[in-house]
């Protein structure tokens, strides 16, 4: 089990960037997929980003193609999330999650989950 904290939120202009980290605390960070997600006021939670343990597969929605990169490093047992070119529909509350099984875009195959970091894009 890992036990996740983000960090990097904020508030940015539209057209600005924010880095989001997300440290796990626990043994065998690199055995699990990470995952990125996010959650604005009276929608469901949605895909961002995924990464697979060796990071060989990343996975985005489409929404932030060409925008996002994904990173991790799993000597400082650390998954980054670089975001370019913010909009205004990126602000949500951004959550990491941690999965034993393979990379993958579903929520429901998360089962570690950090207590997520408002990102805030002002027009």
């Amino acid at each position: 089990q890992v036990q996740l904290v983000e960090s990097g939120g904020g508030l940015v202009q539209a057209g600005g960037s924010l880095r989001l980290s997300c440290a796990a605390s626990g043994r065998a960070f690199s055995s699990y997929a990470m995952g990125w997600f996010r959650q604005a006021p009276g929608k469901e939670r949605e895909f961002v980003a995924a990464i697979s343990r060796s990071a060989g597969t990343i996975y985005f929605a489409d929404s932030v193609k060409g925008r996002f990169t994904l990173s991790r490093d799993n000597a400082k047992n650390t998954v980054y999330l670089q975001m370019n070119s913010l909009k205004p529909e990126d602000s949500a509350v951004y959550y990491c999650a941690a999965g034993r099984g393979g990379v993958t875009t579903r929520v429901f195959e998360y089962d570690q989950w950090g207590q997520g970091t408002q990102v805030t894009v002002s027009s």
